[in-house]
């Protein structure tokens, strides 16, 4: 190969190959932040619902008793 063919294939590659990653980062990325969404998500959902139960079963408990 000459250097020009050389020049022009390693442009090619690297369009191809950027345009892969990008959209391999974009999923990734993805699914990351879905993860991190869920598990934050869950968190919170899980002190809520704790902070709600203890509410409820105090209400209840104190109409027991």
């Amino acid at each position: 190969m000459t250097p020009i063919k050389d020049q022009v294939f390693y442009q090619i590659l690297n369009q191809v190959l950027g345009r892969v990653s990008n959209q391999v980062r974009i999923q990734v990325w993805d699914q990351v932040l879905d993860q991190v969404r869920g598990q934050v998500g869950g968190q919170v959902l899980n002190q809520v619902q704790d902070q709600v139960w203890g509410q409820v079963s105090d209400q209840v408990r104190s109409k027991m008793i």
